[in-house]
């Protein structure tokens, strides 16, 4: 990969990540967020059509990943859609798209914090939240290349746990092919929700996008390291989805509180379970990092362009890194985890991450083919499957996920007219 470069600009952000690294800072985001959150509710919606459900946002989610790696390219700097939206549709529309990415993945944050809780201490969930988070802002602020040393060590271990969850369910005498099947419980409707839920789970290669002004030789790394992320992460969840719906079947893994954890003893291998408790805490934990980088990345880019408090767009002289963003996400994830349900956050991130898509979807649209546009076929697809994933998920969700792009929309046209006079 080259010696690592850390020119940058006086007030950027240094360049220091490679292809690898990129890749394995989307699987850190991805794998812990998807395998051991949303399995259940996903399951619960859909029932025995969970793995049509799981094909379905991995299309969308492959759409996605397409734009945003030519627009990432086009535009390597730190805010991802924020800035595509911006550049190609107007300030408006990157101010929603930072607007709903932003709270979405705050939302998202305080879930896999809860999930760090609650494998590691049951019943001190929203104490053990808090302290993770204040422990990984730490980690983020000392530099984004020690959170990619991280962030590997938690992938290699979660990878591991993974494939030991497989193996052991599906060479269990309890697996059962049938259970693979569509049932008569099976619905389109619950198919789409379970779709819509599971995105949740895929969001992580956002990363690597607004990681865009720390990557290396960003218009060949980014479009390698999204879809690579992404395959990756489409295979290991398709492998543990089938594992785990062969042992306890649709019903109970819909009903299961940790449907790993379940699998392993359902399959015999009850020696496991405590194993899979410290993969799903660690996973979460990678995951939660992850997020934090790049939530505080768009924060950054929006109070440089003073839709947010522009003090907030300090880089730190010695460790290139938004320090003070990253305080300031740090904060509130903490405030929202000491609160927050795990299951009603999931929900609510995927329609503010959905709306973000949508809108990463409608400027790649307009990319030129000198620009590098993808097949007009990608963001058309995209741009609908986001749409239809967005309002199919539950109506609370739905309900909560408008009101907070209204309120954005609000800020937006109060702060215009401030700026305007």
């Amino acid at each position: 990969m080259g010696q690592p470069s850390t020119d940058h600009a006086p007030d950027g952000l240094g360049r220091r990540l490679g292809t690898f690294d990129a890749v394995v800072i989307g699987l850190g985001s991805m794998i812990g967020a998807g395998i051991f959150a949303a399995l259940a509710p996903a399951a619960g919606a859909a029932g025995s059509g969970l793995l049509p459900g799981l094909v379905l946002a991995a299309v969308v989610a492959y759409c996605n990943a397409t734009s945003s790696a030519r627009l990432a390219a086009r535009y390597p700097q730190s805010g991802g859609t924020y800035v595509y939206g911006r550049e190609r549709l107007g300030e408006f529309w990157g101010y929603l798209a930072g607007w709903g990415f932003v709270v979405g993945k705050t939302a998202s944050c305080a879930a896999m914090a809860l999930t760090v809780g609650g494998y590691v201490w049951p019943g001190q969930e929203h104490a053990v939240a808090v302290a993770a988070v204040v422990a990984l802002t730490a980690v983020n602020y000392g530099g984004v290349q020690k959170s990619a040393w991280f962030t590997r060590a938690v992938v290699a271990v979660v990878l591991a746990v993974l494939a030991a969850v497989v193996v052991a369910a599906l060479t269990s005498g309890g697996a059962d092919a049938a259970r693979l099947g569509l049932g008569a419980d099976a619905s389109f409707h619950g198919v789409v929700q379970a779709a819509g839920l599971l995105f949740f789970a895929f969001a992580g290669y956002a990363r690597i996008a607004t990681l865009g002004e720390e990557v290396r030789d960003p218009a060949r790394t980014i479009p390698r390291a999204i879809p690579l992320a992404l395959g990756i992460t489409l295979v290991v969840y398709a492998l543990v989805a089938a594992a785990v719906l062969a042992v306890l079947g649709p019903e109970r893994l819909a009903a299961a509180g940790a449907p790993l954890s379940e699998a392993v003893r359902a399959a015999g291998a009850a020696w496991l379970a405590p194993v899979v408790r410290a993969g799903a805490a660690v996973a979460a934990l990678g995951s939660l990092l992850a997020l934090i980088l790049g939530v505080s990345r768009t924060t950054l880019a929006m109070a440089r362009d003073r839709h947010l408090p522009h003090a907030l767009a300090a880089v730190h002289p010695r460790f290139r890194v938004p320090h003070r963003a990253e305080l300031a996400v740090g904060a509130v994830v903490a405030a929202v985890a000491a609160t927050a349900d795990l299951r009603g956050a999931i929900g609510f991130s995927s329609f503010g991450v959905l709306a973000y898509y949508a809108i990463a979807n409608a400027s790649a649209w307009t990319l030129t083919r000198a620009e590098g546009r993808p097949p007009r076929a990608v963001p058309v697809v995209g741009l609908a499957g986001c749409l239809v994933l967005a309002f199919a998920l539950p109506p609370s969700s739905v309900a909560a996920g408008a009101a907070v792009l209204a309120v954005g929309a609000g800020a937006y046209a109060v702060g215009t007219t401030r700026r305007s006079r």
